[in-house]
């Protein structure tokens, strides 16, 4: 037993007792050891026979593991050896005791009516060590220790464990721990709990006031751990935090300087070196962690950009100059990867350091992170400097290729003189898309050359998808949607259409003469899906007509066919992004055109997969973007449509990816409305149709026979109507051997006035309206 003022410190050299404890290991389990077993008390506060029974039981051991190391909790270790053989060697166990001085474990003033439970003011002590009751032995069981630290108003406490070794539980601590609270009482934040191994934690109090909690579970003797011992230190130089809670950023418990920003949504503001405005302390180390916010509706990014730096790079003196860092003294790392999350702080994206000397000498770049979190370590070394000052601004990141617009909103730009081929998506795709989001993508051609659009993937959401055959606009699309224009170069468009649901837009081309394309994709404040995935492709200008169609008027009807009809089209030749046939069809003043369908079989379903192979545009109502067909025609269903004007446009359009298929014939007649009776002796749809159109053998209306009547063998069979009929439905797809054949039959027949020249394009307006002629 100890004199008053020391404890009893017991060390086991060799064991080599008979019995396997559990695991290998003397963990006081009792029925392991049944022949030869050792029992330690080391909590007894007197040696009385009678206070075995009031101790703590310190463990049960046997095996050839020896004991850990034992100090006293008060004056006494009292040892129980039990051997059921009547003579045993001297060589089972050996070890020392020596007293040591009990001082170092009042750590400051006790408290009263506690066991190992102290308040240590800076007033008495400003640095020394706090021990938990028996450290470097076996930490007791059931106890509860509270260090409570009191500093001068302006200091900070800075805590260090040198050694930490408690029994671990789990990651949330659940048996035995640690816990400080910046604070006076167990009512103030928590600055972390603590269990198992600890390494480098090294932590300071917010204020002058801290509390550190060692509570340990009551049980039967089941742990080996020695417990912890650290360091304190009371002081006014560690940094002030003030230079953190003025700038919108959260000082993060625990640390000298550590400081967290969590974006407000695209929100901006400034980081600084601590001691701001004045020159930073030396030999401290900041550390920044700027996060831009991540969750299903947000992606953002950080941007930094210095307003002011300064870090010296003076050599200390009696080093040698680092060979791998540019920085010998002190240093700003930049973290752009998310390198923290790892603990990678050795890789780092920029290692930041030197002056700025009369003004020649730019600031560090702007940094960029390539996801929502950016990592600044401030190291500022043996020497002052001024410092630094950065903008911080957190911006949406959309992870969509092409040149973004540089105030961060959703809208990106592709021109031919920077990239003739690419791709453009969705914001996130292949992820879903953020709601509340409006993008723009602006193709940009060469004022001799057109670009080309098509889309590989297309999922937007649309609750109400009931579309009919080939109408998408307003009246489908209402939640979210994509939109195209041509762009002209005065700022003027022309609407090609709206898409949703699970209808992939057709190809699209700008065509000659138009600026470029501009498509855009709306979101609203509901679900998402998976948006979209295109290419673009910018080619020398084809003329008007494209590879193939042409100018179509003089004429009372006719046919205009997809190329190589009544044979499968043709995907367009390698390396092209399209083939592309435009047809302009123009009735008499005063008249309309009625088309009809009479074939159609282009890949692609109007309502399941939409058009993302070929389509074929037909613009008959003006103003108003074009209807957009592709799919196969029953021959039952009815594809009739006829023209607000005098005039209507075809525009045919093959991907690259196009495999094919039969292609489709259109007949067009000249009609007129408002007749009845016998001024219209054969309507169709609300139209009259010309006299003996009957007799050009064409379906001119929708579900009518092709048979001629009896009164058109009178007719000319050289002349009117119906031979220019079928002299346009020949020729109308072009072909150099069938032109040559239609122009030698057409010279048979009287010559008629040239045909009135085409006019101008009319301006389209971007509303789609229903066709109430569609029959």
């Amino acid at each position: 037993m100890a004199m008053s003022g020391q404890r009893v410190l017991v060390d086991f050299r060799t064991f080599d007792l008979r019995g396997k404890p559990p695991d290998g290991a003397a963990v006081g389990e009792l029925p392991a050891c049944m022949h030869e077993y050792m029992d330690i008390y080391s909590e007894m506060v007197s040696l009385e026979a009678g206070e075995l029974v009031n101790s703590a039981f310190g463990g049960r051991f046997c095996g050839p593991i020896p004991p850990r190391r034992r100090v006293s909790l008060h004056r006494a270790v009292a040892l129980a050896f039990f051997t059921d053989l009547t003579y045993t060697p001297p060589t089972l166990f050996a070890g020392t005791y020596r007293f040591i001085n009990a001082s170092e474990y009042e750590v400051g003033t006790p408290i009263p009516n506690t066991l190992c439970s102290f308040v240590i003011e800076a007033s008495k002590r400003k640095t020394g060590l706090l021990l938990s009751p028996t450290y470097p032995g076996v930490y007791p069981k059931d106890v509860v220790c509270n260090y409570q630290f009191k500093g001068q108003p302006g200091q900070r406490i800075r805590l260090e464990f040198r050694d930490f070794d408690l029994f671990f539980g789990g990651p949330h601590c659940p048996f035995d721990w640690v816990r400080v609270y910046d604070g006076p009482d167990n009512s103030s934040a928590i600055i972390g709990t603590y269990c198992g191994q600890q390494r480098n934690l090294v932590l300071y109090s917010s204020d002058e006031r801290l509390l550190v909690t060692f509570y340990t579970l009551p049980r039967s003797a089941n742990t080996q751990n020695r417990g912890f011992k650290g360091i304190f230190e009371f002081s006014e130089s560690f940094v002030k935090l003030d230079f953190i809670s003025k700038h919108d950023a959260e000082h993060i418990r625990g640390s000298e300087c550590d400081q967290k920003i969590l974006s407000k949504k695209e929100s901006t503001g400034f980081v600084y070196h601590p001691n701001y405005p004045f020159p930073y302390i030396p030999k401290v180390v900041c550390r920044y962690f700027i996060y831009g916010m991540q969750d299903s509706q947000n992606l953002e990014r950080v941007r930094l950009q210095f307003q002011n730096f300064s870090i010296s790079k003076i050599i200390p003196k009696g080093e040698s100059p680092k060979a791998d860092s540019a920085c010998p003294d002190g240093y700003l790392k930049v973290y752009l990867r998310g390198q923290e999350a790892t603990d990678s702080y050795d890789k780092h994206d920029a290692e930041l350091c030197g002056e700025q000397e009369g003004g020649l000498t730019p600031y560090p770049p702007p940094l960029l992170s390539d996801g929502p979190r950016l990592v600044m370590v401030f190291s500022s070394g043996d020497y002052q400097g001024r410092g630094f000052k950065a903008k911080y601004t957190f911006e949406t990141e959309y992870r969509v290729p092409g040149t973004a617009a540089p105030d961060g909103e959703c809208a990106f730009t592709y021109r031919s003189e920077a990239k003739k081929r690419g791709e453009f998506n969705s914001p996130r795709y292949p992820s879903n898309y953020p709601s509340r989001t409006n993008c723009t993508y602006t193709l940009v051609a060469t004022p001799n050359e057109q670009v080309t659009v098509v889309f590989d993937h297309f999922k937007v959401r649309a609750d109400s998808w009931n579309a009919t055959a080939g109408l998408y606009g307003g009246a489908t699309c209402m939640e979210d949607w994509v939109e195209a224009w041509w762009t002209g170069r005065e700022g003027s468009r022309v609407p090609l259409g709206r898409w949703c649901g699970p209808a992939t837009p057709g190809p699209l081309q700008s065509p000659r003469g138009a600026l470029g394309l501009l498509i855009a994709l709306h979101t609203d404040y509901e679900s998402v899906a998976s948006g979209f995935k295109a290419r673009y492709v910018f080619e020398p200008a084809k003329s008007i007509f494209g590879d193939c169609g042409g100018n179509v008027s003089g004429s009372s009807w006719g046919a205009v066919t997809s190329p190589r009809y009544p044979l499968p089209y043709e995907p367009p030749s390698r390396g092209a992004a399209s083939r592309v046939c435009n047809w302009f069809i123009t009735a008499r003043p005063g008249r309309r055109l009625l088309i009809n369908f009479d074939h159609f079989a282009v890949e692609g379903h109007l309502t399941e997969r939409g058009c993302p192979a070929a389509v074929l545009r037909l613009w008959y109502e003006s103003p108003g973007p074009p209807l957009e067909l592709c799919g196969e025609k029953a021959p039952a269903d009815r594809w009739q449509y006829l023209s607000t004007s005098n005039s209507i446009r075809l525009s045919f359009i093959i991907a690259d990816k196009s495999v094919g298929a039969g292609g489709w014939r259109a007949v067009w007649t000249e009609v007129t409305v408002g007749g009845t009776g016998e001024s219209c002796p054969a309507a169709c749809g609300g139209a009259c149709l010309p006299d003996r159109a009957a007799c050009s053998g064409l379906q001119h209306c929708a579900g009518q026979s092709t048979a001629k009547p009896d009164y058109c063998e009178s007719a000319s069979p050289s002349g009117g109507p119906g031979s220019a009929a079928w002299w346009v439905a020949g020729c109308a797809g072009g072909g150099v051997a069938t032109l040559a054949a239609c122009w030698r039959r057409r010279r048979r027949a009287p010559r008629r006035p040239p045909p009135p020249p085409r006019p101008p394009p009319r301006p389209l307006a971007a509303r789609l309206a229903a066709p109430p002629d569609t029959v």
